[in-house]
């Protein structure tokens, strides 16, 4: 298990950006179990709407990405570098994101090409898919 500190030692991500806040189980190279304990002092659900906060489907997004970078970044050759977006695809919304939620984020790497790779990522409430799809990501 890692906190919130040993996450920012392998991404560079912080807050308000850093959007996991705990890595469960990881692989280097391979995949990532993550959470984010979604809170209803979010600094989006200020806009994101009032009275009705729901989490942004591109956070819930990033939430995932930055899952899918713990496995990237933490491999050797990686260290010290940085995972961007290169794609998204097949992203589908299934269930709203609600303050009191824990989002488990699921990144397995299927693909690796160089410094391109793409990872299926799933994030769940409660065992039911609030997001699934596929993420390319480029290491810089």
């Amino acid at each position: 298990m890692l906190d919130k500190n040993k996450i920012k030692e392998i991404i560079p991500q912080r807050e308000p950006f850093l959007m996991i806040d705990e890595v469960e189980e990881y692989t280097p190279g391979e995949g990532c179990i993550a959470y984010k304990n979604v809170s209803e002092d979010e600094w989006y659900f200020k806009g994101h709407f009032p009275g009705n906060p729901i989490m942004p489907g591109v956070l819930i997004t990033e939430s995932l990405a930055q899952a899918g970078a713990v496995a990237i970044l933490s491999m050797e050759e990686n260290k010290g570098k940085n995972a961007l977006f290169g794609g998204i695809d097949k992203m589908k919304f299934k269930k709203m994101v609600v303050p009191g939620d824990r989002l488990k984020l699921e990144v397995k790497i299927i693909k690796r090409k160089g410094p391109i790779g793409i990872g299926e990522a799933i994030a769940t409430v409660d065992g039911k898919i609030a997001a699934k799809g596929e993420l390319t990501f480029a290491v810089v």
